[in-house]
């Protein structure tokens, strides 16, 4: 097992984004209900913050939380994680708050339920002035739609002419996206086997590094976080260039 230190000397990715995946098998395999599951992501999730906060010294952090599909669950699955969600952010936020950590959200905020917005918004505004890790939360969130909004706001932009669309480019575009303010990450990691994206991060991921583990979610520590890091490290990022003339 590689150790920290190590793999701090050898650079950290500056973004680190990750598929929690894996919950509702965790509980199957133990007998138990999909939302001990859940709880038990949850606690994954509180201990990963912790170990980055304290000992990696990552910048930022994006943790795909809720997507726009989970709302096609179980109502009472769905009322499970709004309530699990509004506990962990209200009872993480002084911590939050005393060790640097800046909350933002990437998705549709409004359609929350209206105690989840506000729990949301005041974390927020709470840890607006810290700067020691940027903790993303992708909530009511999906790629596809995050464009097609951008696409919207873009085309009303120039309806009004407020854009001159002969400026757009790639680089512009980014900046009607929910990520404007967070950068592209380096290394996305998606835990319990499956290899795709599922509507996470489209757009910027264009050039990002992927790691896939079979470890489900409340399964994954620290130390495996280290693992994807390292092979990270191994990688040779060219974004289309030719070895060596980068």
């Amino acid at each position: 097992m590689i150790g920290i230190e190590e793999v701090k000397a050898r650079g950290l990715p500056y973004h680190v984004a990750i598929i929690m995946d894996g919950n509702g098998r965790w509980a199957k395999r133990r007998g138990l209900v999909r939302t001990a599951g859940h709880q038990a992501g949850a606690q994954a999730a509180e201990r990963l913050i912790r170990f980055v906060v304290r000992q990696l010294g990552l910048k930022y952090l994006t943790l795909f939380t809720f997507s726009v599909e989970n709302w096609d669950r179980p109502a009472a699955e769905v009322d499970f994680l709004m309530d699990l969600l509004e506990r962990f952010i209200s009872e993480k936020l002084q911590e939050f708050i005393s060790e640097g950590v800046h909350l933002c959200v990437s998705g549709d905020v409004k359609g929350l339920p209206v105690r989840v917005r506000e729990t949301v918004a005041r974390a927020i505004g709470e840890t607006a002035k810290n700067d020691r890790l940027y903790l993303n939360i992708a909530l009511n969130y999906g790629s596809r739609q995050e464009i097609v909004r951008a696409c919207q706001v873009i085309a009303r932009a120039v309806q009004l002419g407020e854009l001159d669309l002969k400026l757009l480019d790639s680089k512009a575009f980014s900046k009607f996206l929910y990520s404007k303010d967070i950068p592209d990450p380096d290394l996305i990691i998606r835990t319990s086997g499956e290899m795709r994206l599922s509507n996470f991060l489209l757009w910027q991921a264009a050039y990002s590094e992927l790691y896939f583990t079979d470890t489900l979610w409340p399964d994954f520590a620290p130390e495996e976080l280290l693992s994807a890091i390292a092979v990270y490290q191994e990688r040779d990022r060219r974004f289309g260039a030719v070895p060596g003339e980068k």
